[in-house]
């Protein structure tokens, strides 16, 4: 199957993109470009954020751009791979954690004797599974 649902980026899309909005183009290219360097994090650690953020959003432009960039950087695939693990545990974590919502739209948070006191999802033990950690308060998404 050689068809794609995203195509490839040509010079030709790239300049397109940028005369039908120049001002707004250059914007953010002026932006990404703060946004990259060096500052109180390293470019290279800011590139493995994004390579896990792009995990995270799931678009496989800023996947391949970023793990390159990342890579360029400095990044070993070791790093890569675990920040790629951290987006997915994140991303697993959050339908964890969310999982007191569709409790409490079910009915599953009313008490179970009459006059029983109901617990804060802390006072639950509902917490991230990355809390497990110690000095992470329970009920806390840290």
């Amino acid at each position: 199957m050689d068809e794609t649902m995203y195509h490839r980026t040509t010079p030709e899309l790239a300049a397109r993109r940028r005369e039908l909005a120049p001002a707004v183009h250059a914007a953010f290219e002026e932006f990404s470009r703060a946004v990259f360097a060096d500052g109180a994090l390293p470019e290279r650690t800011k590139q493995l954020i994004a390579v896990a953020v792009a995990h995270v959003t799931q678009c496989p432009y800023c996947i391949e751009g970023h793990a390159k960039l990342a890579q360029r950087r400095g990044a070993s695939p070791e790093e890569i791979m675990e920040a790629i693990w951290v987006a997915a545990e994140m991303r697993a974590g959050g339908a964890y954690a969310h999982a007191t919502l569709a409790l409490h739209a079910i009915g599953h948070d009313a008490p179970r004797t009459a006059g029983a006191r109901r617990d804060t999802p802390a006072e639950a033990g509902v917490r991230h599974p990355s809390a497990v950690r110690e000095g992470v308060a329970p009920g806390t998404h840290a």
